[in-house]
């Protein structure tokens, strides 16, 4: 198997060129591979006879950096089959050289890496910061915005030309303002270092193309970060600190339900009026809960919100074979059906009858739904609508006859079935009970409150009109609709 010596050019001129470094380039009679020309030591090499031949071309030919790199590799394993080869890099050959991690990876080719002076001693003496404090090193063409951390320095190299810098800066303007100052560093090291402050939005503008680019972010303040997870938990975590909120110290799982409750009622609420500034706002209340939840769970010594977080990942995943895994699901019915199986498998033992697991604290219209929802899954059904109409009415008939006899306890049970049949009917059309009945209710707010309205600009107080009047601006309310 033969072999690619990978060789890094460093980040300056000849003069920090080591002294190894140069005496292997300049006594090497071969052609040496090269990634690119583009580099302060490359004219001082060829004034001393090294020959060099470059891939600038495929950065021509390609239209994504993935496949120059893939094409580049594939080039030098071919040239490799004939003879050994020398491919020099600018920098260290490991440090954001994307085309060594791909040689590395090859199992039918050999990779010694020689030395290479890494351009980050001459950033960082430019920039004058010192590393210890931490820092973020990111790749300009091959990088997540959910990866960066802005509590850090930030360092995006391979900033080749306007085209990276506007995607750079399109990713950095979704966490920072316009006018945050970044720094373009050009050439550090050499003669030609150079150190430029500028807002963010102008970074694409003020750019030159040259791969000697790199774009430096500083660490952004608390205050530009509130919209980020790590900030919320540290927020949550001050509250519930000594320092904290004598209100936030006191809560404890059981003091938080009623609020649980109420904040997913609100956020219903904000959905059936289609106000999307209303759901922003009651989803950040439900969070708030989930978070004041798992502070109290992390300062008593039991779970973390990482622990909620890695418990619904894996939920996720399990749950959704058909999409992180091999398995089919074409149909929504198809995914519930994989969906309860993977639910029982994952509770076992837990639940030993169908219809453990309703939660005693739904309201009674929901754990009727949900019960009738269990017990159809197993085949305990009706088969025809027609059916389920003709019991409701059965009901109705019982009711009535408890009625006549005024059989108060009789009343409830009968009444109690009615709802019991009309749940039933509302899952056969698959409509939640509960969210028809909250529709039902802000009907009846919106009409009994136009109709107070109205009479008192008539100056007549709603418990002294009569039901005539009553029922013309209830009519009115329902037309206005």
């Amino acid at each position: 198997m033969n072999k690619i010596e990978v060789i890094g050019l460093g980040a300056g001129d000849i003069n920090q060129l080591p002294l190894g470094i140069y005496k292997k380039l300049i006594g090497t009679e071969n052609r040496i591979f090269i990634r690119t020309m583009s580099h302060p030591v490359v004219q001082a090499l060829q004034e001393e006879g090294v020959l060099f031949e470059s891939f600038d071309k495929e950065y021509e030919n390609e239209m994504q950096f993935s496949t120059v790199y893939e094409s580049i590799v594939g080039r030098l394993v071919e040239a490799a089959k004939e003879k050994q080869v020398i491919y020099a890099v600018p920098g260290h050959p490991m440090l954001a050289e994307k085309t060594v991690q791909l040689l590395l990876k090859r199992k039918d080719v050999s990779v010694y890496i020689a030395g290479g002076q890494s351009y980050l001693d001459a950033l960082f003496t430019a920039l004058r910061i010192d590393p210890i404090d931490g820092f973020q090193f990111v790749d300009g063409t091959f990088f997540e915005r959910s990866q960066l951390d802005y509590r850090q320095p930030i360092v995006f190299c391979q900033v080749y030309d306007r085209f990276i810098a506007s995607e750079v800066k399109l990713a950095l303007l979704e966490d920072l303002p316009p006018d945050y100052q970044v720094t373009i560093v050009e050439a550090a090291g050499t003669e030609s270092e150079k150190l430029t402050t500028l807002p963010l939005e102008e970074l694409d503008r003020s750019l030159e193309v040259s791969n000697l680019v790199s774009v430096y972010v500083p660490p952004a303040p608390d205050s530009m970060l509130n919209h980020t997870f790590a900030r919320l938990k540290e927020i949550i975590a001050t509250l519930r600190s000594p320092e904290g909120c004598p209100w936030d110290r006191k809560q404890t799982h059981e003091s938080l339900r009623e609020y649980a409750i109420e904040e997913v009622y609100e956020l219903i609420d904000a959905i059936d009026e289609q106000d999307d500034e209303g759901i922003v706002e009651e989803l950040g209340d439900v969070l708030l809960q989930v978070m004041l939840h798992s502070q109290i769970g992390e300062d008593d010594g039991y779970f973390t919100i990482y622990d909620v977080i890695k418990a619904i990942s894996d939920k996720m995943i399990h749950r959704h074979p058909h999409v992180f895994a091999d398995t089919t699901a074409d149909t929504v019915d198809q995914v519930y059906k994989n969906w309860d199986l993977l639910k029982q498998e994952e509770k076992g033992e837990q639940r030993k009858l169908i219809l453990d697991g309703v939660p005693k604290s739904l309201s009674s219209l929901a754990r009727a739904y949900k019960l009738q929802k269990k017990a159809a899954k197993v085949g305990f059904d009706w088969t025809d609508v027609n059916d389920i109409w003709a019991k409701l009415n059965e009901e109705i008939q019982e009711v009535n006859e408890a009625i006549q006899v005024e059989n108060r306890d009789e009343i409830e049970k009968e009444l109690g079935d009615i709802l019991f049949v009309l749940a039933n009917l509302s899952r056969y059309y698959k409509i939640n009970p509960e969210v028809a009945l909250n529709r039902t209710n802000q009907k009846f707010i919106y009409r009994f409150s136009y109709m107070e309205q109205q009479l008192r600009e008539q100056g007549e107080a709603i418990d002294q009109a009569t039901l005539e009047e009553m029922d013309y601006y209830w009519e009115q309310a329902k037309r206005r609709e």
